[in-house]
């Protein structure tokens, strides 16, 4: 799997012409580098941003991926890419979220005259690192802290009576974009999500679905148990591989699900 970076440029009048992949000045495609079959998800990228990351007046590509960390590929001006991306770090450590999907969005978010990171995640929450070098030169970046935090993890499976009105913030898989919303001067945060509400299956209150949940999570528990085991062989694993696909299917049981998701507005006071 590879995550290559697409272009679309725009014609005079409107309108854009057919996509075609950006290129390095080997005349191969962008991607990032994983030989490492253990680093697969290294080159899955999620948003590309096209920014100065280096302050040398040329139009950079930094990029999240799969894994949750983050890569930037300099630019020689008129479109040109070197091939090689370089990881982007947090001090002498790879800069990397809680989770996978890192979406970064790049902006002076402190108003500082130098450029941070903003970023998303599967875990959902947005955080940001601070850019410490200053205006114009190669950014030295903190570790990133949370602007909003994460909702608390839940199990594997597990379900809970939510509806739309409960929601108070953010849930997971967040994606985000920084504007000055209410053109107040200030940058705002917009913050997509992806959230199930569910509800319990008809016909049951909600004392029932929280005791076939507690049931149907137990025996979650015990068959995961079985195909992480080292102890059991590996027809035990797949019999009870087999048997968590069939377990899982009785969700439908108990739960009514609705798979949507929101944007969300903070407004910087």
């Amino acid at each position: 799997m590879a995550g290559l970076f697409q272009v679309l440029r725009g014609k005079k009048g409107g309108g854009f012409a057919k996509a075609e992949e950006l290129k390095g000045t080997n005349g191969e495609p962008l991607i990032i580098p994983a030989d490492d079959e253990a680093k697969v998800t290294e080159k899955i990228c999620t948003r590309p941003f096209a920014v100065d990351w280096d302050g040398d007046g040329h139009l950079d590509i930094v990029t999240g991926n799969f894994a949750g960390s983050f890569y930037w590929f300099k630019g020689e001006g008129k479109g040109k890419f070197q091939p090689k991306p370089q990881p982007i770090l947090a001090g002498k450590e790879t800069l990397k979220i809680k989770g996978v999907h890192s979406d970064p969005f790049v902006v002076d978010w402190d108003k500082d005259g130098d450029l941070d990171i903003l970023t998303g995640s599967s875990n959902g929450g947005v955080t940001w690192a601070e850019n410490t070098a200053g205006k114009g030169k190669m950014p030295e970046l903190k570790p990133l802290t949370d602007l909003i935090q994460a909702p608390k993890e839940m199990r594997y499976g597990e379900a809970l009576p939510i509806k739309e009105d409960e929601l108070t913030g953010p849930t997971t898989a967040t994606r985000v974009w920084v504007e000055d919303v209410n053109e107040d001067g200030k940058l705002d945060l917009l913050v997509g999500d992806s959230v199930t509400l569910t509800a319990p299956a008809k016909g049951l209150t909600v004392e029932e679905f929280k005791k076939k949940q507690a049931a149907w999570q137990e025996k979650v528990e015990e068959l995961s148990k079985v195909i992480a085991s080292q102890k059991a062989d590996q027809k035990e694993r797949q019999k009870a591989s087999e048997e968590f696909s069939k377990h899982y299917q009785k969700r439908s049981e108990f739960v009514q699900e609705d798979r949507t998701g929101y944007v969300w507005v903070y407004l910087q006071k």
